[in-house]
């Protein structure tokens, strides 16, 4: 029996548990192949997880969960993984299969690569998929068609590779191979800066003194624009810390980009009007492309379904129109799904062949 180990029970740790129980018994019509062992710091975790069925069973130390495991899984804070991976160091079982959910990459690889003892593969990981709940949110659903990043150490072997491509094929997900440095650029731009945006609007509205008068008038826009500040505080100073670089470079542009709108309101121009209006289109067009493009024919890769069904049928066509006429052409990700090493063998090969 292969025995999975989830280090911390929140929302990512839940849900991967409820979707992997529910793989190992496909209803009942597989047999028992699979055990889930959970351990959390927070006891109230652990007793809600087995309470809704997302482990087998809970231990009290975590040492007695690093042992056990065959593949182990972190879904802590990152700050937390530099005494995690020593603990593993000390307690896996040599050939344990380690992988995380943290949302910044480089600084794990890095700390893995220096903690863990070669016999003990990383394999880094993030899934792009959440709420704003901790373990109540937990959902065996949560991963489905999302995309999963993979960043594994060069030294990883292509067994502890499979199984964690295993795990993120069991829990309905689509794995993207992905260099570290480019994964925390690239969600520090769509993931870490929402947030902190989300974070400005809500401090700004919330301090002002008229802020009992004005939450009377708040509906969904204000909702929606500010959901993410809900977040785990944690998490997100964790975020800050291990991918400050990322995150200012990409506010530093959000921020001349609000400079130079709140320049043209108050220009108040004709040709500042015009310009907005512009802009305003081009964005528009933009997340209509975005919002409309498809995985596969009549599946959506975002989940806006719901959005595009609000809008009416004349809407519903500009927008289809919109995401089909500015489609880009389909791009060959096969040398993107590569693990990094691999791609970096491919590129050097094809250099000395030319």
């Amino acid at each position: 029996m292969q025995r999975v180990t989830i280090i911390g029970l929140g929302l990512i740790g839940g849900s991967i548990g409820l979707g992997l129980r529910r793989w190992a018994s496909d209803g009942g019509k597989r047999p028992a192949t699979l055990e889930v062992i959970g351990f959390d710091i927070d006891l109230a975790h652990q007793q809600y997880a087995k309470k809704i069925h997302a482990v087998d069973r809970t231990v009290w130390r975590l040492s007695e969960a690093l042992e056990q495991g065959d593949l182990i899984i972190l879904a802590t804070p990152v700050s937390t993984f530099p005494e995690l991976f020593h603990a593993i160091a000390d307690h896996a079982r040599e050939g344990t299969v380690v992988t995380d959910t943290a949302s910044t990459k480089a600084a794990v690889l890095n700390w893995a690569k220096t903690i863990l003892p070669p016999t003990i593969p990383f394999v880094g990981g993030h899934p792009m998929a959440g709420k704003t709940q901790s373990i109540e949110g937990a959902d065996a659903d949560l991963f489905q068609g999302a995309t999963w990043c993979v960043s594994p150490l060069v030294t990883a072997s292509e067994t502890a590779i499979q199984t964690v491509l295993g795990l993120i094929s069991a829990l309905g997900a689509e794995p993207l191979f992905i260099d570290p440095e480019e994964h925390d650029s690239y969600v520090a731009a769509i993931s870490h800066v929402p947030f902190l945006l989300a974070v400005g609007l809500m401090h700004t509205v919330s301090q002002d003194p008229a802020w009992r008068d004005i939450r009377k008038l708040t509906a969904s826009g204000f909702r929606d624009a500010t959901r993410l500040a809900g977040g785990s505080p944690e998490m997100y100073r964790d975020i800050c810390a291990t991918n400050s670089q990322q995150i200012v470079r990409w506010l530093d542009r959000t921020i001349t980009e609000l400079s130079h709108l709140r320049d043209l309101i108050a220009q108040n121009t004709e040709e500042a009007q015009q310009e907005l209006h512009q802009l305003f289109v081009s964005v528009r067009d933009a997340r209509a492309e975005w919002a409309t493009q498809e995985r596969r024919p009549g599946e959506l890769t975002q989940q806006t379904a719901n959005e595009l069904a609000s809008l009416s049928l004349g809407q519903q066509m500009q927008q289809m129109f919109l995401g089909s006429l500015f489609r880009r052409p389909r791009v060959d990700t096969r040398q993107s799904r590569q693990p990094p090493s691999q791609r970096r063998d491919d590129e050097r090969a094809a250099e000395e062949r030319s």
